[in-house]
Order: structure tokens, then C-alpha cells, then sequence
């Protein structure tokens, strides 16, 4: 009985982490347990860190003109982990398709309400945006399919591609709300609703499948945003680039990873987003990722992601700075 005592007291001593418990569960070589100890990792990580706020308000752009590359769960899932950190973000969904605002359960019916009559004039953000229904520090001004013939409608005013800079610079000026982030959700295109866009922001953010035709569009995508930092917005630059729909067990995935590293090492996130089908189902359920599958490994690395981003805040900032001051 005294050896029993002395064994339990010298396990006592010792209780096994929750990762410890995982590999010894599924051993080392288990690919499942290991994914699942390092996805525990990370969130231990995440828990220890501060997502620091910037001195100056971000307005950042995410673009692409190719479609399915995860621009719009990239900017529901970045805003609504700086949000749930404890930044105040404003999400402008300038898709027609309006998945934002689905997944932050927003109207956004044909007819309500929406940045559709900001472009028109007939609103300011403050009368059409809504809170996020999970985070309370995320306003979304939402989009609708009516926005879909904007383009026409506006395509022989004077100031068609500043309207929404305009917009937002009266927004901006309140000194009632501060906004830490301003997150712009563009049209997997590149016409008059991007360029509004591109003209509003000051820096863009470039979500990036990882596949081989991604890499194409990137050329385009930044011959445009040359051509709109030449003639239309000098002070806009390109931020950030992020590796999306990431496969580990592709060599693919790998490959495009350092193709980007290789030519952008600045600007890349290190934290590369995973597909998911959690991160796919949750726009179905009027959800972000990080709220639907808090604990799934794309909710982890959109944390990740988000996190990185805020680090970079003030080195980010003085880039536009410099930018402005033609350096």
C-alpha cells in the first residue's frame, strides 16, 4: 500500500498537458493526434498574446479579381478575430453577392439599406451599417444585389471611383467612433466597384490560393493596383499577401508558399489558412468560422492570421507614411 501512495503522490506531481495526453493517445506517428496537439499549441499560444491596437486607423482593401481563393472568408474571419481580441472594425461588403453580410447575420434583402446607396449618395454609413450578431465591436455596412447595376449608374459621374472614399472619410471624421480597422470586401473583379475600393483604402490585402493558376492572377491584380498607385492613389501600397486553402500533405501547396516568400518576403504572412469544410459550412449558419468551429484548426490560423496583422500595425503604418511622402 506505501509503494501505491508513493506512485500516485509522484504522478500527482506531475499532470500531463493536454497536448502531453494527445501524443500519448494517438503516439507520434498518428498524423490526426499530432494535428490535433499542435492545433492545442497554437490556441495555448494564442491565449498568451496581444493583438495590439494601431496608432492610426487601418483601411485595408482585399482584393483579388479571381474567384474561390477565400477573399471574403478572409475578411469575415480577420475582422471577427480583431474584433472578438477587442478592436473596433467596420466591414464594408462591396461584393454583390453580399456573403459577408450573411455571415456576420446581416439584412441584406434587395432594397434595404445598404453601401449600394452610400455609392449613390443617398445615405452615409453611419444611417445604413449594423453590428455584427457575435461580435459587439464589429459594425458591417452590408451589401446587396442591387449593387450589381451600380457600376452602370455611376459610370459618367465626375468622381465615380471616389465615391466611396468620400463616403468614408466623413465616416472617418466623426469624433464620436473610432474605427481600428476599416476592412473593405471587393468583387472577385476588377472594375468600378474595386477601383472605389482601391481609391478608399490605404492598403490592400491580397489573399492567395495555393495553386499554380493563383499565381497568374497575382500579375494582373498587381499591374492594376500599379496603375490605380500611379494616376488614381499614390499613397496606396500593398501590405499583405496570405496563403490560402493551404495543403500540407501537397507539395503544391509548398511550392506556391515560396514562390510568394520568394518574391514578397515582407509582406507574406507566415500563417498559411488550411482548407476546411468548418470554415466552408459556417456562412450557412449566419456564422464566422472563428464563432462556428472556435476550436478547428482554420479558426486557429484565421486567429493567427489576424494576430500577425495587428503586429505589424505600426511598421505597416509608416510604410503609407513613407509612401506619401514619396520615399
Amino acid at each position: 500500500m506505501a509503494n501505491v501512495s508513493r506512485e500516485t503522490s509522484k504522478s500527482d506531481e506531475r499532470m500531463e498537458s493536454a497536448s502531453d495526453v494527445l501524443r500519448r493517445i494517438f503516439g507520434g506517428s498518428s498524423s490526426v493526434g499530432a494535428e490535433m496537439a499542435d492545433t492545442l499549441r497554437r490556441k495555448q499560444a494564442l491565449r498568451n498574446s496581444t493583438y495590439p491596437k494601431p496608432s492610426q486607423t487601418r483601411v485595408i482593401a482585399v482584393a483579388n479579381q479571381k474567384g474561390g481563393v477565400g477573399k471574403t472568408t478572409s475578411v469575415v474571419n480577420i475582422s471577427a478575430a480583431l474584433a472578438d481580441a477587442g478592436a473596433h472594425v467596420l466591414v464594408i461588403d462591396l461584393d454583390p453577392q453580399g456573403n459577408a453580410s450573411t455571415a456576420f447575420g446581416i439584412e441584406h434583402a434587395s432594397g434595404s439599406d445598404s453601401v449600394y446607396d452610400v455609392l449613390e449618395g443617398r445615405k452615409a454609413i453611419a444611417e445604413v451599417k449594423s453590428t455584427a450578431v457575435d461580435f459587439p465591436s464589429l459594425d458591417v455596412v452590408p451589401s446587396t444585389i442591387d449593387l450589381s447595376g451600380a457600376e452602370l449608374e455611376i459610370a459618367n459621374l465626375s468622381k465615380r471611383t471616389y465615391l466611396l472614399k468620400d463616403a468614408l472619410d466623413a465616416a472617418l471624421a466623426d469624433n464620436n467612433e473610432h474605427y481600428d480597422y476599416v476592412i473593405i470586401d471587393c468583387a472577385p473583379s476588377l472594375g468600378l466597384l474595386v477601383l472605389n475600393a482601391l481609391c478608399a483604402a490605404h492598403e490592400v490585402m491580397i489573399p492567395i490560393q495555393a495553386e499554380y493558376y493563383a499565381l497568374e492572377g497575382l500579375g494582373q491584380l498587381l499591374k492594376t493596383i500599379g496603375l490605380v498607385q500611379s494616376s488614381l492613389n499614390k499613397d496606396l501600397i500593398v501590405s499583405t499577401m496570405m496563403v490560402t486553402m493551404f495543403d500540407k500533405r501537397t507539395i503544391l501547396s509548398q511550392e506556391v508558399y515560396d514562390e510568394v516568400q520568394r518574391h514578397y518576403p515582407s509582406i507574406l504572412l507566415k500563417t498559411t489558412i488550411p482548407r476546411s469544410i468548418k470554415i466552408a459550412e459556417a456562412p450557412s449558419f449566419n456564422k464566422a468560422a472563428i464563432s462556428y468551429d472556435a476550436n478547428g484548426n482554420g479558426s486557429v490560423a484565421y486567429r493567427e492570421a489576424a494576430l500577425e496583422i495587428a503586429q505589424r500595425s505600426e511598421e505597416v503604418l509608416r510604410m503609407i507614411d513613407a509612401q506619401k511622402k514619396g520615399k
